[in-house]
């Protein structure tokens, strides 16, 4: 009669791995914390530690001290990780902030936001201030981008009147925003 291999259900290797690991896993972090200095680093070293040792349940089962083996194990880990992280030539950067300070971004953030906002506002209230007369001027020639020629034949202004009137409605839009 030939004997039948059984295998255990995976829900059973599951408990059987913690039953093994699990009383370990606190003193396991707080090691590879101080390995490490970093919280997510340390956790990462003792997942890829577990994702190792899941396979050899069997091997873990008949080490006597398992304690001493698994920080041994998990040191060694972590400088196999530390001469990986050496040779290679993408340095990780350590402050994720200084990574994030050092992007531009393609949307102004928050103190950006206000302070165009802020401009533009003292802008307007200076335009508003403006004469009718450069008032319409600069909204024509400045704002929607007509062309002196075309401000001509709309106003009926010569071309070099109109040049002077823009240069002193400019300069008088200065003076009210450097007024405040």
């Amino acid at each position: 009669m030939k004997k039948m291999l059984t295998f255990p259900s995976p829900h059973q290797a599951t408990a059987d791995f913690e039953s093994l690991v699990g009383p370990h896993l606190d003193h396991l972090y707080r090691v590879a914390f101080r390995f490490c200095t970093n919280r997510s680093d340390a956790e990462d070293l003792v997942q890829d530690l577990l994702v190792k040792l899941y396979p050899r349940q069997a091997e873990l089962a008949r080490i006597e001290k398992l304690r001493p083996w698994l920080v041994t194990t998990l040191y060694r880990m972590f400088i196999d990780d530390t001469r990986r992280r050496a040779r290679s030539r993408l340095q990780p950067i350590d402050d994720e902030t200084a990574f994030y300070d050092s992007v531009p971004s393609a949307t102004p953030g928050p103190a950006d936001s206000l302070a165009r906002e802020q401009r533009l506002q003292s802008m307007q209230a200076a335009f508003d201030r403006l004469s009718d007369d450069h008032r319409t001027l600069l909204a024509l020639h400045d704002i929607e981008g007509y062309r002196l020629n075309e401000l001509h034949a709309m106003l009926g202004i010569p071309l070099g009147t109109l040049k002077s009137r823009i240069h002193r409605a400019r300069a008088r839009l200065r003076e009210l925003l450097a007024e405040g």
